[in-house]
C-alpha cells in the first residue's frame, strides 16, 4: 500500500532547494538525463542490470506512489528501450557525457538557486529527484500523484 505521507514530505522537503523557475526548468531537463546516463552505464555493464535497477527503483515507487510508480515505469520502459536500439558502442560514451553535463546543469541550478542539492543530506533524494521532475508534468496535466 502507496505511504501518501511520505510521498509529500519527502517532495516538500526535496521541493525547499528547488523554489526557483530557472532551477526547476533545469531539474525538469537533467534529471531525465542523469537517470538516462545512469541506466546507460549499467546497461553497458549488462543489459539486465539496467533492467534489475530500474525494477528496484519501481519497487521504492510503488511502495511512496502508484500513480509515480507508474509514470516512472513508462519513463524507465522508454529510457530502456532507447538504449536497446542504440548501437551498443555508443552507449558507454554517450551515457558518460550526458551524465556529466546533466550534472554540470544540476550543480548550475543549484547556484542559482543558492542552496546545496538535497541529495546531500539525505541521499533518498536521488531518487525522489525524477518524481519532483514528474510532479511538474502531473501538475500541469493536472494527474493525482
Amino acid at each position: 500500500m502507496p505511504d501518501e505521507r511520505a510521498i509529500v514530505t519527502l517532495l516538500s522537503q526535496y521541493s525547499e532547494s528547488h523554489l526557483n523557475p530557472t532551477n526547476e526548468a533545469i531539474h525538469c531537463v537533467c534529471v531525465p538525463l542523469i537517470v538516462f546516463s545512469l541506466l546507460g552505464l549499467i546497461w553497458a555493464i549488462h543489459p539486465l542490470l539496467a533492467v534489475g535497477g530500474a525494477a528496484a527503483a519501481m519497487v521504492y515507487y510503488f511502495k511512496l506512489s502508484r500513480n509515480f510508480a507508474l509514470g516512472m515505469l513508462l519513463m524507465a520502459g522508454f529510457m530502456l528501450v532507447v538504449l536497446r536500439a542504440l548501437p551498443p558502442a555508443a552507449v558507454l560514451p554517450l551515457s558518460i557525457v550526458i551524465f556529466v553535463l546533466a550534472w554540470i546543469g544540476q550543480f548550475i541550478g543549484h547556484k542559482i538557486e543558492g542552496k546545496k542539492p538535497s541529495f546531500f543530506d539525505d541521499l533518498r533524494f536521488l531518487l525522489i529527484g525524477p518524481l519532483f521532475v514528474l510532479g511538474v508534468l502531473y501538475r500541469r496535466l493536472k494527474l493525482a500523484y
